[in-house]
């Protein structure tokens, strides 16, 4: 989808004769307002509305248009240059960089959990080793009965259930944060599938869904099912969350502090990419969501938009994240971020 700047001029009292209006330099100045439109992650969609209708308010003259539509077709659509920003929470690889003719910086937003969400009559705090939970998502394990998921639930009335498998049909973020936190902890699961934003399942029983609102419906609505969607569509779809097992041997619930607690040591290097596999504490299957900006936008009204739109996210925006259950970016990591954007995004 091609998208186009909607530049809107103040309607002139129509009481004013035209000769007066051509004569007065008054009119010489037309106020500019300027839409943003963006596309891509829904990891992080609830929090970009919020943000949109939130800026709103404090720059009238700036509107904001997100679509999610999945971290691969943002990326898509920055290096088609047919958006003014992406969304992904698959930070950019260096090869997809050099396809962006106008340059790209990678602003990180937010950080947030995935939860592994299942529906399971009578079964309350499922837990989920760190073996039995890749074990789950490569196919050795496929009915609710097995014995790794009894040792991990011990007394728990399991059934005698095949699992039916709820993944992304698009290419994904949610997707690569879940795979690479299974491949930093399996072997055999980063053999047979992978870190990956769209990898080959080769599951029985999968149903595909997109984006996080299509997964979450899916296992909602589907009995004996297991899946994994951002941990806010979770809570909004009110559905059961896994206990899974971290690095310390802790079976931890997904929340904002327990994200939080993963997070807390994570390190932005110059790019600010970062890949989260395997925390050393907290809740251990989460990630950052990124905005990816041009270095250079057609005009100096449009580069002004983008700059003052990141600085908005940043600076006034992230008291909102922890609403959403969003964690938020340091400060630390904030001004460097800002100061990259505001020195290099230009007309």
């Amino acid at each position: 989808m091609i998208f186009s700047t909607t530049i809107l001029n103040r309607v002139v009292t129509t009481s004013i004769v035209t000769a007066s209006v051509a004569l007065s330099p008054v009119f010489g100045a037309i106020a500019q307002a300027q839409t943003l439109n963006g596309a891509g992650a829904t990891f992080p969609a609830p929090l970009y509305e919020k943000y949109a209708r939130e800026v709103r308010k404090q720059h009238p003259d700036l509107k904001i248009n997100y679509q999610g539509i999945g971290s691969g077709g943002g990326i898509r659509q920055v290096i088609a240059g047919t958006v003014d920003f992406g969304g992904s929470d698959a930070a950019m690889k260096d090869e997809e960089i050099a396809k962006v003719k106008n340059g790209v910086i990678l602003v990180p937003t937010a950080g947030g959990a995935v939860s592994v969400v299942y529906n399971l009559s009578g079964v309350n705090n499922l837990k989920l080793s760190r073996s039995t939970l890749p074990a789950i998502f490569s196919g050795q394990i496929t009915n609710w009965s097995d014995a790794k998921i009894k040792a991990d639930n011990p007394g728990v009335n399991l059934p005698n259930q095949p699992i039916k498998f709820a993944v992304r049909a698009d290419s994904s973020g949610t997707t690569f944060i879940f795979t690479n936190h299974l491949s930093a902890i399996s072997g055999y699961f980063k053999g047979r599938v992978g870190a990956n934003t769209a990898p080959s399942w080769n599951l029985p029983n999968v149903l595909k869904g997109k984006g996080n609102p299509g997964v979450a419906s899916l296992v909602a609505r589907t009995s004996g099912s297991i899946g994994y969607v951002e941990y806010a569509y979770a809570v909004k779809n009110k559905l059961k969350s896994a206990l899974v097992q971290n690095k310390r041997g802790e079976f931890v619930a997904p929340s904002l502090q327990t994200a939080n607690e993963a997070l807390s040591n994570v390190t932005f290097p110059e790019n600010f990419r970062v890949f989260v596999g395997d925390p050393g504490q907290g809740y251990p299957i989460v990630g950052l969501t990124w905005m990816m900006v041009y270095k250079q936008y057609a005009n100096s009204s449009k580069a002004d938009a983008v700059k003052k739109w990141v600085n908005w996210v940043l600076k006034d925006g992230q008291q909102y994240n922890d609403d959403l259950n969003y964690t938020r970016i340091p400060s630390n990591v904030v001004n460097r971020v800002l100061q990259t954007v505001n020195s290099n995004v230009k007309p």
